[in-house]
Parts: structure tokens; C-alpha cells; sequence
């Protein structure tokens, strides 16, 4: 097998996970790990791009196929047609190249093989036609898949939504936290802890990798630790810790980290990634719903599980593996856990409440349900010397960054933090 051709049939294999089980995509491309590092990032730039195009591709294929073959008789036609079609117009891959590998890989399955044909058809009509097309397309609706766009638009307002859709159609840069000021070649200083390189090879080649003089975390994701204040010398209980971004940000800002994580090898992880920056937390294995601390703590963050649509820049499956009723569901976990917290909050102490989620029922509500239910807890608004001078961050009070913040450098993940102060 050729080494383009592996890198689409990872690729494929990936697609096809995702979108007829859900899977997460960095699970699915797990097998492209194998292939050389070239190759590996060919297949992830296949899957990523077509996912954050869906809808684009989805809607030009139906152009030229009003009547798809059905996914149960034709196999990975689907996907094949989807993918061939990134490549042909988002991937500047010639048009021979493309359609060339798209054949290869029906002949490859006994159920696509008989359409053949029709991939070889469709695909040069995409070569010749396509661009045209897209140009005519409502490029963010269509990608924004219908359960997001009327609870974003009633949420934002459309320009807002446009604004997030674009940016989630880019490639994101990557961010790094930073004990000190990076020397990385083409690293930018954007605030805090927070730099961030447009170019980059793999991350544990980069300077100061092995030294632990940074870690992998968006800029958006260190905001709500800041909401603590100073922490040197402080206690702080930090919730659904793992992978770690936040303890190793309170750790290296000098408090004394208690760091608590159900999954056992989640919290492997957060520990490798202490030892690396050589950093130390205290660390707990529990469900944070069960587990207290030996006395309630000044400081409490959690960043609790959510359906975590704010992150759709750099996971593009989202928007097509999840649905409305995702955001109910987690949306009771995350209560249950604010409710845990609140018990370890000392009197007087401050406890956080983060999700990277753009939905209000996540966000904005759940906080004021929180209220509701602990008349003992009150908001502290946010100040905007707080977050770096960025007013446009704060909502009512609260932290509220969305993708298209910082959009001329990259944009930024969608986060919502409430801070709640104990009074009684």
C-alpha cells in the first residue's frame, strides 16, 4: 500500500467512526499513529478538515447525488465522497491524486466497489464545478449544525454565531502555558501564562519540553484559575482535574494543589504531566460527588464535564457527535457536582464554577440555579483588570470568552466562570 494511501484509509477509518459512532476524533485516528509522522498528520488534516467542512461537503455532494446510495448498502461511499471532495477543495490536493485514491479505496471494500463509478463521477464533477459551488454557500449555517444554530443565534445573536463559525472553519493555532517567558521561535506572548505558536511540529520537540518549562493549554482554558486571585501559599481544592492544565497553573503559581479525579488513568496523566513540569499536587483518585476533603478549603475550582462546544476548534467532530439532549444530561452531573463543591468551600472562601461550553443551560443557568439553591453563596462579578483588560470576556458579571475573541490572532476556546463567594 502506498503512504498516501494509508494515510487516507486511516483517515476514512477515522470518518466513519466518527460520524456513525461517535467517537471522538483523536480516538478515531489512534491507528493513524502508527503510520510516519508525515503520513499521520496527512490523515489528521483529512478527518479535521472535512469534519469542520460537514456541512459544506455534505450539502455539494447532495447537489451532485440528490439520491446518496444508502450507508448500509454502499459501505464507506459516504465518507469516501466527503473526503475526496476536502481534498479536491480545502486540501489544494490535484484533482488526478484525489480521485485516483478515492477509487483505490472502493476497490478495496466489497461494498463500495460497485460504486466505483459513481465516486469516479462525482468526484470529477467536484474537480470541475465544486469551487463554484462553495463560493455560493452559506458557509457558516451550514456548518453549524441545526440543534446549535437557533439556541446560538437566540443566546449571541447571529452576527456573534457567523463570527464563531468562521473561525471554527480555521486550522487553531496551538497555546501554551508557560511557567516564564518562552524562548520559542515565532511564540507569541498573548497574556498571563498564555502563548502562542501559528507553526509548529510535534510538541515534545519544542524547546523547553523536556525541561517542563510549559504545557499544552489554551488560552481561554487559564482564565478561570486567574479568577482566584493570588494563590501563593493558598489551598485550593481543584475538581475533574485531569488532564491537569489548571493544577499545574495553581501549582506553579505557588498554591497548594489538592487535585481530584474520578478515572484512575486520567489521573496517570495529570501526574506524568507534574513530574514533567516538575510540579506537585496532592493527588485523589474519587468521584468529587463522594469524596470531602479533611476540612472545607478557602479556594475550590471545578471545571466541570460539559458537551464542551466551546472547544469545536480544536475538536470539529463535536457539532456532528452530539445532540441537545447531551446538554441535559451532563447538565445534572455538573449540578451535582457544584452541590459537592459548595461543601468544601470554607466560610469565606471562593469556589469557581467553569465549563468550556457555549450553552446557557451549562453556563449562565446552572450558576444561577446554584444561587438558588445555596442562599449561603453569592456572585463576585468579574473585573475587567482581572482578565488582562478584555471587558468584551465579561457577561453579567461573569467570564464569558467565545471562539471569535482574539479572532485576528486565532481565536480562543468558549469558556463560561462563575466565581461564588461563601458568606455564611
Amino acid at each position: 500500500m502506498s503512504a498516501g494511501l494509508a494515510a487516507r484509509r486511516a483517515a476514512l477509518a477515522a470518518l466513519s467512526d466518527v460520524l456513525r459512532k461517535r467517537a471522538p476524533l483523536d480516538a478515531a485516528l489512534d491507528a493513524a499513529s502508527a503510520l510516519e509522522p508525515r503520513d499521520a498528520g496527512f490523515a489528521r488534516a483529512i478527518a479535521g478538515e472535512t469534519l469542520r467542512r460537514f456541512g459544506q461537503l455534505e450539502a455539494l455532494i447532495q447537489t451532485f447525488v440528490p439520491k446518496p446510495p444508502a450507508r448500509n448498502r454502499a459501505g464507506p461511499v459516504p465518507e469516501i465522497l466527503l473526503a475526496g471532495a476536502c481534498e479536491l477543495l480545502f486540501l489544494d490536493v490535484p484533482a488526478h491524486a484525489a480521485v485516483d485514491a478515492a477509487n483505490r479505496l472502493a476497490q478495496a471494500d466489497d461494498r463500495a466497489v460497485h460504486f466505483k463509478p459513481l465516486i469516479n463521477a462525482v468526484l470529477r464533477r467536484v474537480a470541475r464545478e465544486g469551487r463554484d459551488v462553495v463560493a455560493a454557500q452559506d458557509s457558516a449555517r451550514l456548518n453549524t449544525p441545526d440543534w446549535l444554530w437557533p439556541r446560538w443565534c437566540e443566546t449571541y445573536g447571529e452576527d456573534a454565531v457567523r463570527a464563531i463559525a468562521t473561525v471554527h472553519a480555521r486550522l487553531p493555532p496551538l497555546d501554551l502555558a508557560a511557567k516564564e517567558a518562552l524562548d520559542i521561535p515565532g511564540a507569541e506572548h498573548l497574556f498571563g501564562r498564555a502563548w502562542r505558536l501559528k507553526e509548529h511540529g510535534r510538541v515534545d520537540a519544542l524547546p523547553g519540553y523536556d525541561e517542563g518549562a510549559f504545557w499544552v493549554q489554551d488560552a481561554a482554558a487559564g482564565l478561570p484559575a486567574v479568577l482566584l486571585g493570588d494563590m501563593r501559599g493558598k489551598t485550593v481544592i481543584d475538581l475533574c482535574a485531569a488532564p491537569g492544565g489548571k493544577t499545574a497553573q495553581l501549582a506553579a503559581a505557588g498554591a497548594g494543589v489538592i487535585a481530584v479525579e474520578r478515572e484512575a488513568t486520567r489521573m496517570e496523566q495529570l501526574q506524568e504531566n507534574l513530574k514533567r513540569l516538575r510540579l506537585e499536587a496532592e493527588c485523589v483518585v474519587a468521584d468529587a460527588r463522594d469524596w470531602r476533603p479533611r476540612e472545607p478549603a478557602p479556594y475550590v475550582l471545578l471545571d466541570a464535564p460539559c458537551t464542551a462546544t466551546g472547544t469545536i476548534r480544536r475538536h470539529p467532530e463535536l457539532p456532528w457527535i452530539k445532540n441537545a439532549s447531551d446538554v441535559t444530561l451532563v447538565s445534572q452531573t455538573a449540578g451535582e457536582l457544584l452541590d459537592a463543591a459548595a461543601e468544601m468551600t470554607a466560610p469565606g472562601g471562593t469556589l469557581v464554577f467553569a465549563v468550556c461550553s457555549l450553552e446557557r443551560e451549562e453556563g449562565p443557568e446552572q450558576a444561577e440555579a446554584f444561587l438558588a439553591r445555596h442562599p449561603g453563596f453569592s456572585r463576585a462579578p468579574v473585573r475587567r483588570e482581572e482578565v488582562f483588560g478584555h471587558a468584551e470576556w465579561i457577561s453579567g458579571g461573569d467570564l464569558r470568552t467565545l471562539p471569535c475573541h482574539l479572532a485576528d490572532r486565532g481565536g480562543m476556546d468558549g469558556f463560561y466562570a462563575a466565581r461564588l463567594r461563601r458568606t455564611a
